[in-house]
């Protein structure tokens, strides 16, 4: 066997099942999106403006996390297990650090949404939605610790399996608490917060059970926080949680924008997102499994490995991506529909899928880029190249079409494209120079 014939088998082998604990981790939203979508368009909209605020902030936060990914990688590539589980304590130091910092952020911004001109009818479902999932942020950013953990040393399955459980635990959380089963109050969009959060209590514990079953010396540490790691972390993560935070925040300014043109409008926009986002996590599960592997290669200091690595997945991410840009040109109105049986709400996200399809495959290669870049100890060219793309071209374009030109939603979508076509031509070319440094 060639070694790009065994660099292929070995990176499915690792992608495959992280790119379905992504898909599992987003069909958690789908679930939420469904369920508030036969309740109306004003649930479904609260359930898009809550989340895109809670995840501006909260997923800025584990961003801090992917430091993780280069530290754990390289010392379990180099054979070092001991330095692994210091790493994951002060991964764990710093999610609890995190914790109150990213849920008084939330609390502060649910008073300051009715200044930003959203329905009214919108805020009103809004506003107890977002209060629940907030509850969510502590075992959510400790279980992004533990998985990252996981991952980097070549453990993935189980991190499926608890996904695609906690997709069971969700559900029958929505089918109790929105629609008022089984005695329960009919809470509508509050019902599907307290859903994710009962589900990501129940992932963190999950999670605990494998790292205990599988290594019991991973926990017995010295506890004492290790600063000078955690900084590493956070010289590591910063970037990478600037570089997520910008993309976002783009998305959580997009949907306040859409907030303010009417609730068909924004419902049309969060099945939009939520199917792109879907797609989003097939690269996703790649660029996890690219770092993971460039940088198991740089620990066992194998260049021509982690440049092998870095270009396979770069190829599974394009390969995924184009296909998905075919759907979603071929058949927007029957996906919309998946979602609600509302005409005037399939009519909003039918043309906003077909504005995805162009930036489908621009999208896979930048984040599949980013993960090779990650592994190789990068984190600072993606932020920089996301800042640019996102709100230097992007998204002024893109509200000088909406509102300027009055191409409403649609016309935001497409500032967004041109701003994701730059970004992942741009991320591609570095790639390829830090590629060609390992030789």
């Amino acid at each position: 066997m060639t070694p790009r014939e065994s660099e292929l088998r070995a990176m499915f082998a690792l992608a495959a099942p992280l790119v379905l604990t992504e898909l599992g981790w987003m069909a958690m939203g789908i679930v939420d999106t469904m369920f508030v979508g036969r309740v109306s368009a004003e649930a479904i909209g609260a359930v898009s403006l809550g989340t895109s605020v809670f995840y501006a902030i909260a997923i800025f936060a584990s961003g801090l996390l992917l430091g993780l990914d280069t530290l754990v990688s390289q010392s379990f590539g180099a054979g070092d297990l001991e330095d692994c589980h210091h790493s994951l304590v002060s991964g764990i130091w710093l999610a609890l650090f995190l914790i109150p910092g990213v849920m008084g952020a939330v609390w502060l911004f649910i008073p300051l949404m009715a200044r930003f001109g959203i329905n009214a009818s919108v805020l009103r479902d809004t506003t107890p939605y977002i209060r629940a999932l907030n509850w969510s942020a502590p075992p959510l950013l400790l279980f992004l610790c533990l998985r990252r953990y996981l991952q980097s040393t070549g453990i993935v399955r189980p991190v499926l399996v608890t996904l695609i459980t906690a997709n069971l635990v969700n559900a029958a959380a929505n089918w109790i608490f929105v629609y008022g089963n089984l005695g329960a109050p009919r809470l509508g969009a509050e019902g599907s917060g307290w859903s994710t959060c009962f589900s990501r209590v129940y992932m963190l514990a999950a999670l605990v059970y494998i790292i205990w079953s599988r290594d019991h010396q991973a926990f017995r540490v010295n506890w004492r926080p290790d600063f000078r790691r955690i900084a590493r972390l956070l010289k590591l993560g910063l970037p990478a949680a600037g570089q997520i935070g910008l993309e976002t925040s783009v998305f959580a300014t997009v949907t306040i924008m859409i907030g303010k043109l009417s609730a068909d409008m924004l419902a049309g926009h969060q099945i939009a997102l939520t199917v792109v986002s879907t797609t989003f996590m097939m690269p996703l599960g790649i660029s996890s499994a690219a770092a993971v592997r460039v940088g198991q290669a740089i620990g066992r200091r194998d260049p021509e490995g982690a440049s092998r690595s870095g270009w396979t997945a770069l190829a599974f991410g394009a390969g995924v991506m184009s296909a998905a840009a075919l759907a979603f040109l071929s058949f927007p109105q029957a996906i919309a529909r998946l979602f609600t049986p509302q005409p005037a709400i399939i009519a909003a996200a039918a043309p906003l899928l077909r504005v995805a399809a162009f930036f489908q495959l621009f999208d896979g290669l930048q984040v599949t880029a980013t993960g090779a870049l990650r592994g190789a100890g990068d984190t600072r060219t993606p932020m920089l190249c996301h800042f640019a793309g996102y709100w230097i071209l992007g998204l002024p374009l893109g509200a000088y079409l909406c509102f300027h030109e009055s191409l409403g939603a649609v016309g935001l979508w497409m500032g967004l494209s041109l701003g994701l076509i730059v970004i992942g031509i741009i991320l591609v070319w570095f790639w390829r120079r830090t590629a060609r440094g390992f030789r």
